[in-house]
């Protein structure tokens, strides 16, 4: 059951991860096309200026062999045979388009050279097929003696493919391990945040189950009582009888409901905690005097020791509440002929102490108290109580900065601390 339960659980979890690898994965996405865009544009740029810088290394090789030979244009050609620059292929052609050297050039290439000897200067692409793309880059210049030639760069766009395999590459290779450290991370980071909710779920399903069996098994008493009075014809007194133990088992059920309607609220957040200035002297005597018919109902002598004037800053009725719970456990839990004693001083800081002549908690029952529903072994689960009143009194403390501390040895009884924090607010008129 437990398992089951988890499930839609477990499926939560996987859709968080999967939601955690998309959204990096479209950022991720995103990001690569950004770059992609960015760094074409760049590998282009660089492409294109290399080209103009060729160009331009092509025209200023051809004038500086003009002035060294000081001859016709054909010595001047020898620039282009000289001047040798990796994968750019270098044109020299006249203003009317003709191939200088070297002896032959396509019609885009003259076609180019016309355009530039017009504009000063020209860029174009041609597609050659099998996914290359030939980048052309032509500039107008002049010699010394005024002749108008033209300087063609020619590169192959596969320089450029080769640089984007290699980036592309990189970049989704450190992008799957990216997504694959998302997935793993993700995880992680989504079973540490349901981590509460599951505990919240195992808590709420185990609440319900405790608070399911407490309530019936006085219902199913109350049930059972009124079905046997029924069968037959009973005298008044018999009547009676059932009727108070009807009562009982009535008052111990509201009891039980009472406080599970007290940890709801609180669990909701919806009861609302005064914040007062009151003596917290005052408020145990007053739990003392409710508790003491208890006490002596039970054989167990309640013995109020030291007592001071004694301010705090709260809720009244909410401590007055949870000083009657420590009372009353530990009447409870003390055999007849016993001792509770309580005592409040003010230093060093407002402090309440409930100490009984009891059996006392074994060790291992001593981090489970607090836990709703836990009565521990079943010597002191023979009262009845449903196991809710320390829950009641950690959350009362818990509102006031401060909680229960409880210490014991078995056979030495059981003592109760709560020191509240000092008062700051001054006394209310």
């Amino acid at each position: 059951m437990a398992r089951q339960a988890m499930q839609p659980l477990a499926r939560l979890r996987r859709r968080l991860t999967a939601w955690y690898a998309a959204t990096f994965g479209l950022i991720l996405l995103l990001l690569g096309g950004g770059l992609y865009v960015a760094i074409h544009r760049q590998f282009e740029r660089q492409l294109t200026d290399s080209l103009a810088e060729a160009t331009q290394e092509l025209a200023g090789a051809a004038r500086i062999r003009e002035r060294e030979l000081k001859t016709a244009q054909g010595d001047v050609v020898d620039a282009v045979d000289e001047l040798h620059i990796p994968d750019r292929i270098l044109y020299l052609l006249d203003s009317a388009g003709a191939p200088v050297r070297p002896d032959s050039a396509t019609h885009w290439i003259r076609s180019a050279a016309r355009h530039a000897a017009q504009d000063g200067t020209f860029d174009d692409q041609r597609d050659i097929g099998q996914d290359h793309t030939l980048w052309l880059h032509a500039q107008a210049f002049r010699l010394a003696s005024g002749q108008l030639l033209v300087a063609a760069a020619v590169a192959d766009e596969v320089e450029l493919a080769d640089r984007f395999a290699a980036l592309i590459a990189a970049f989704g290779g450190a992008a799957v391990a990216a997504v694959v450290l998302v997935l793993a991370g993700g995880y992680f980071l989504v079973q540490k945040s349901t981590a509460p909710v599951e505990r919240s779920i195992v808590y709420t399903r185990r609440f319900m189950a405790d608070a399911a069996h407490e309530l019936r098994t006085p219902v199913s008493v109350l049930r059972t009582r009124a079905d046997v009075a029924l069968q037959a014809a009973r005298s008044p007194d018999e009547y009676a009888a059932v009727v108070r133990g009807m009562g009982h088992e009535a008052r111990r059920l509201g009891r039980v409901v009472d406080d599970l309607l007290m940890l709801a609220r609180a669990d909701a957040g919806e009861r609302p905690v005064a914040r007062t200035r009151f003596f917290l002297d005052d408020v145990v005597i007053d739990a003392a005097v409710s508790v003491r018919t208890l006490a002596q109902a039970a054989g167990v002598t309640l013995e109020v020791e030291e007592f001071e004037e004694t301010a705090v800053f709260g809720d009244a009725a909410l401590v007055r509440e949870l000083v009657v719970i420590l009372l009353d456990n530990a009447v409870k839990f003390t055999p007849s002929g016993g001792a509770v004693r309580v005592r409040v001083t003010p230093r060093p800081q407002p402090t309440v102490t409930v100490e009984d002549t009891g059996p006392g908690i074994p060790a291992e029952h001593l981090p489970h108290v607090f836990e709703r529903f836990y009565r521990g072994d079943q010597s002191r689960s023979r009262n009845g109580g449903a196991g809710l009143g320390l829950s009641i009194a950690q959350w009362i403390a818990a509102e006031h900065g401060t909680r229960v501390d409880i210490a014991s040895q078995p056979g030495q009884g059981v003592r109760a601390t709560v020191v509240f924090p000092r008062p700051v607010p001054p006394l209310d008129g």
